[in-house]
């Protein structure tokens, strides 16, 4: 076991390396000690802000500093198979946000290296690691609504009409099913495993990419997911399990929830309430740490091969859709 503080690396300097930052200086054994970016000025207040020691421009310099532990990979979609397989290439373990790569090829690229070098390796899949969602499971485990046949999920969204943002550049592997699809895809081969069958349809904006998407997922015993995401209506997002005694209904966002309701036929619904401990980005990183103070090289919250088998429903529902991005065509 190691006892002394994991310390972390970020890559990117957006929202969600803001938010990642805030929650390590939150967690007792985690240390930021490094932030890297495209541009020196942007690494330069992001350490400012947050008071770390070494800033730089350009990600492979941060690969150098002996005082990174872990990177975690914040930046645009397109850039995540190769960040990863530079951190891996250098030794050091990786937590790279979702989705974890383009396509599935993409991604078994990166666990392959991994497995190589014996380098830890997790999808950046928070959900997972909230109380909320570990409660969700037992109470599957248990089967507290019986046998459970139909997941309704998704949510909806308007962004200001940029054609700067990512959301909505090809290039960057924008699109809604990448940046928030991906989480509904993920429950519900938390709940059902891998699907048999993927049925998909959307409509596509001006800029390339997918805005409004429709996805039903069949599964060997005979359950159906449900999915919906779009960035053309508003909806809070959420989730509701329907089995033959009863549901279990996650309060929205569906990607942090805090709140889970379990309605059993004949009995008075049940609240969990953890608006206490869901804290955010924090749990995902003692996750991490635990993993690496253990000298694990994988998660059992967020297994490789899991998300190796979610980027494929992901790649089936783009050929569906006609979502195609001009890195894809890279050798």
């Amino acid at each position: 076991m190691i006892n002394q503080p994991i310390r972390w690396g970020i890559m990117g300097t957006g929202n969600m390396a803001t938010n990642f930052a805030q929650a390590i200086q939150q967690v007792e054994g985690a240390q930021l000690t490094a932030i890297a970016s495209r541009s020196q000025i942007s690494a330069d207040q992001f350490a400012k802000r947050f008071n770390i020691l070494w800033s730089g421009s350009g990600y492979s310099e941060l690969l150098n500093n002996a005082e990174v532990d872990v990177v975690y990979i914040a930046t645009p979609h397109s850039l995540h198979k190769e960040l990863c397989l530079m951190c891996l290439d250098a030794g050091k373990a990786v937590l790279c946000e979702k989705p974890f790569a383009i396509n599935a090829r993409q991604a078994l690229e990166v666990i392959n290296l991994a497995r190589k070098k014996n380098c830890f390796l997790m999808e950046a899949m928070w959900t997972r690691c909230l109380p909320t969602i570990r409660k969700l499971k037992k109470l599957l485990s248990s089967q507290a609504i019986g046998n459970v046949q139909l997941m309704i999920c998704g949510g909806a969204y308007m962004p200001e009409p940029d054609s700067e943002s990512y959301l909505l550049n090809q290039q960057l592997g924008g699109g809604v099913l990448l940046d928030a699809g991906v989480y509904l895809v993920s429950m519900a081969s938390l709940v059902f495993g891998s699907p048999t069958k993927v049925l998909a349809m959307a409509e596509m904006g001006k800029t390339g990419v997918d805005e409004h998407d429709g996805v039903l997922l069949s599964h060997e015993n005979g359950a159906i997911a449900n999915l919906y995401v779009s960035l053309r209506a508003k909806s809070a997002p959420d989730l509701t399990l329907i089995g033959d005694k009863g549901k279990m209904y996650l309060h929205p966002p569906v990607f942090c929830p805090d709140r889970l309701t379990l309605s059993v036929e004949g009995e008075a619904d049940e609240v969990f309430d953890f608006s206490d401990q869901t804290l955010g980005y924090q749990h995902e990183v003692l996750e991490v740490n635990r993993c690496l103070a253990s000298g694990l090289l994988e998660s059992d919250v967020m297994p490789l091969d899991e998300t190796l088998n979610i980027m494929e429903t992901m790649d089936n529902i783009r050929e569906q859709i006609g979502l195609h991005y001009p890195m894809e065509n890279e050798t």
